[in-house]
Formats: C-alpha cells, sequence, structure tokens
C-alpha cells in the first residue's frame, strides 16, 4: 500500500514536470530584436552660385556689374541661378563696349529702358557652347527680358554670332561654365530693336585716300635728280641757230639798202 503511493507520487511528479517541459518547448520564441533602417543622409544642397563675385573677379566687367545693382537686376539673375532648375547664361560687355557707345547713349533711357537693356543680357536657361549650335536653328530666343526682346544666333564653325536687330557681336570667351550658370564676354553691348527701333545708323565708309598730284611749276623727278637738262633750258645749238639766222638777216638788209641807194 505504501509503495503504490509512493509510486503514484513518483509518476504524477515525473507528469508535471514532462508538462512543464513541454509547455516551454512549445511556448512561441520570443521576438527578435529589429536593427532600425538609418534613414539616407539628404543631398548636399547645391552650391550658391555669388555672380557679384564672379563678374567682379573677372572682366573687367565693371560697367555692367554697376548697371546690375543700380537696376536690381542682380537680384533677378541671382534668383534664376538658384532657385530653379533652368539655370541662367549671361552675355557680358566688356567695359571698353560702353566706353565705345557714342550713338545711342544709354544716359538717355528712362530706368525702365534701362532696366530691360541690361535683362535683355540674359536667357532664362543654362546654355553650355554646344547648344548653340541648334539654338541658331530655333529663331528669335526670348531673352529674359521677355516679350519682344529677343536674340538670333549663328553658329560658324564654333564661333558664337549674335544680333540683336541693333548690334551685331559675338562671344569672344567663356567667363564661366557650369551648370546652372553660363557666363559669356560679348564685344559690344546689346542693344534691343524694341528700344531703338530698325532705324540702325549706317556704318561709315572709309574716307577715300586724298589724290595729290604734283604741281604745274614743280621740278620734274628728272630735273631733281640731276638729269639732261634739255628738258628745261633749250640746248646750245638752238642759240647758236638763232644768232646765225640773225646775222644773216641784217646783211641782207645791208646790201638790199645799198642797191636802192645806187639806183
Amino acid at each position: 500500500m505504501q509503495f503504490s503511493r509512493n509510486f503514484m507520487i513518483i509518476c504524477s511528479a515525473l507528469l508535471l514536470c514532462h508538462s512543464l517541459t513541454y509547455g516551454q518547448t512549445a511556448s512561441p520564441p520570443a521576438p527578435v530584436a529589429m536593427t532600425p533602417t538609418p534613414t539616407p543622409a539628404p543631398a548636399p544642397a547645391p552650391e550658391y552660385v555669388n555672380l557679384t563675385y564672379l563678374l567682379s573677379v573677372a572682366g573687367p566687367f565693371h560697367t555692367f556689374l554697376n548697371y546690375l545693382e543700380s537696376t536690381k537686376v542682380i537680384d533677378t539673375f541671382q534668383s534664376q541661378a538658384n532657385n530653379t532648375e533652368q539655370g541662367i547664361t549671361i552675355f557680358v560687355p566688356k567695359d571698353d563696349s560702353f566706353k565705345g557707345l557714342k550713338k545711342p547713349s544709354l544716359s538717355n533711357l528712362s530706368d525702365d529702358q534701362l532696366k530691360s537693356l541690361i535683362l535683355f543680357h540674359a536667357l532664362p536657361k543654362y546654355y553650355a557652347l554646344a547648344d548653340f549650335n541648334y539654338l541658331s536653328t530655333k529663331g528669335p530666343i526670348t531673352t529674359l527680358a521677355g516679350g519682344q526682346y529677343t536674340l538670333n544666333f549663328t553658329d560658324d564653325s564654333g564661333t558664337v554670332h549674335l544680333d540683336s536687330g541693333w548690334s551685331k557681336t559675338k562671344v569672344s570667351s567663356a567667363v564661366h561654365s557650369t551648370d546652372p550658370v553660363a557666363i559669356y564676354q560679348v564685344n559690344k553691348v546689346l542693344l534691343p530693336e524694341a528700344i531703338f527701333g530698325t532705324d540702325i545708323p549706317p556704318t561709315p565708309a572709309p574716307s577715300p585716300a586724298p589724290d595729290i598730284s604734283p604741281a604745274a611749276d614743280s621740278p620734274s623727278a628728272d630735273s631733281k635728280e640731276g638729269g639732261s637738262p634739255s628738258k628745261a633750258l633749250p640746248s646750245d645749238s638752238a642759240s647758236h641757230r638763232v644768232m646765225k639766222l640773225s646775222i644773216w638777216s641784217h646783211l641782207v638788209l645791208a646790201v638790199l639798202g645799198g642797191l636802192v641807194l645806187l639806183f
């Protein structure tokens, strides 16, 4: 009887241990800790392009830069360069180009006209030099001045020519050409037809060389160089013939006079 009780206690203990072990093995595994995916770093912002600095260290473009600042067009150019996807292309005349402006004069323009003229020197998009060959087939290209302020381009074997309707010039060098900003030097100030009209002053013809003819009384080159004096003075033989003729005429007159006295 005592043995049966002990046997039952042992079996119950074994059954309890087996149940506990099965419960532990059957329980779901603990969740695996997830490693958080790192957030990608934001793309670096494009470098800010300072047009005032670029134009002040290149050139000399001081006159054009002064017009940019006085008309506040520099703010428009900066915004187009740094706040748009299209970028900007600027044509910058050297200081000597402004000094050569005799007619017409920029001093006679109104504030709005002067601002439009400066805006006329930029396109609202970045263009590399190779792009102008394509632009030459597109006809008039609208500038930042908008509307009727257009430029015509011609690519002549890699040399870019610009025609504003009033002035014609060409790109002489690339000052800066990195997307989104392109700056090209031109030989003349771009004068828009929308401001100055179509009455383009003609190019003065070169004055003819003076026709210098020798004076009538001036000695010939031969006489200056000790040539034959026969061209200027009568020869000795001619003078002798004149003297002999005079003597014979006197003799004839004398004979005739004697005959008259005799008869």
